[in-house]
């Protein structure tokens, strides 16, 4: 289906007024907006900042009175439109607007009966409705946001060393069975990942150049269709292999742990895979390397050794 019928619901107590312009326009990205909802207190002070921006965006509000102290009547209200609407079977996914973990259990819920669910909230939104989601999208990267490698990433967002050691054994898998990896594969398979993937999380507005300026991997276009591979550097690898050594050296005659040693290699190059040697196992990879001994303790514990 070309075009997704979406259901639209803000959560009014914990989004502000200026970002329904971009929610809306980011959300035709996906489809068509066929619900547009916000729920709210609108006798309150803090809601009443919404009236205008809901008259020139057409968006329906729901008033939700806070009868009890300490209890989000919001929530509620939002959670049963969201199952009414489910069971109307007249759309193929949610859009739930909210910086409030609350609606963890509702996304989970929707996309349980099949319904694509895309979640926008603020970076503060934790991380729980954020894996819950189909797709998550932070707010402030939407608008007129400068593409700026310098912008500092978001506390929130899954670091750099993560997608970059995920993309990579997603090269190495596709490569080992004889395929070419696209781009834009690399990209859902991302998303699929960690639902909230966003190279605007980083500073850039394309996964390219993302990649590209990364330094660890080579993009490659013909007719139209961009392919990603591993760039080869042979000085990286020796560095490795170098330091590996010097551990193993240093550990004298009482040698080191292969657990341990991984860890160290690891921690120091967050982007080393042993794949990218020609092993499947790290206690292959030392095996390998001239002057060392892999043995076995009292433990049967895999430990290493200089000879």
């Amino acid at each position: 289906m070309e075009n997704k019928r979406f259901a639209l619901l803000i959560d009014a107590d914990n989004i502000s007024a200026k970002y329904i312009s971009v929610i809306l326009e980011e959300l035709s990205t996906y489809g068509i907006t066929t619900y547009k909802r916000i729920y709210g207190d609108w006798t309150s002070t803090q809601a009443s900042k919404w009236k205008n921006q809901l008259l020139e965006n057409s968006v329906i509000p729901v008033q939700q009175f806070s009868n009890t102290v300490g209890k989000n009547a919001t929530d509620s209200t939002l959670i049963i439109d969201a199952m009414d609407i489910l069971y109307t079977g007249n759309v193929e996914g949610f859009c739930i607007v909210s910086s409030d973990s609350d609606f963890t259990r509702l996304a989970s819920r929707l996309r349980e009966s099949g319904m694509e669910v895309i979640g926008m909230g603020e970076e503060k939104t934790p991380r729980s409705f954020r894996v819950a989601c189909t797709r998550f999208v932070n707010l402030e990267n939407l608008g007129n946001q400068e593409d700026s490698e310098e912008k500092k990433q978001q506390d929130n967002t899954v670091s750099r060393e993560v997608i970059y050691n995920a993309i990579t054994n997603i090269i190495t898998e596709n490569e080992n069975k004889g395929k070419n990896v696209e781009l834009a594969s690399v990209g859902n398979r991302l998303v699929n990942m960690y639902p909230d993937f966003d190279v605007r999380n980083y500073g850039y507005s394309l996964l390219s150049r993302f990649l590209q300026e990364s330094g660890l991997f080579l993009l490659d276009k013909r007719d139209n269709v961009i392919t990603i591979s591993l760039k080869e550097n042979e000085q990286s690898k020796e560095e490795i292999r170098t330091y590996v050594m010097e551990i193993i050296h240093k550990a004298g005659s009482k040698g080191i742990g292969i657990n341990e040693l991984s860890n160290r290699v690891h921690g120091r190059y967050s982007h080393f895979n042993v794949k990218d040697f020609g092993y499947s196992q790290f206690s292959k990879f030392v095996q390998g390397m001239e002057g060392v001994q892999v043995y076995a303790d009292k433990n049967d514990r895999k430990r290493v050794k200089a000879l």
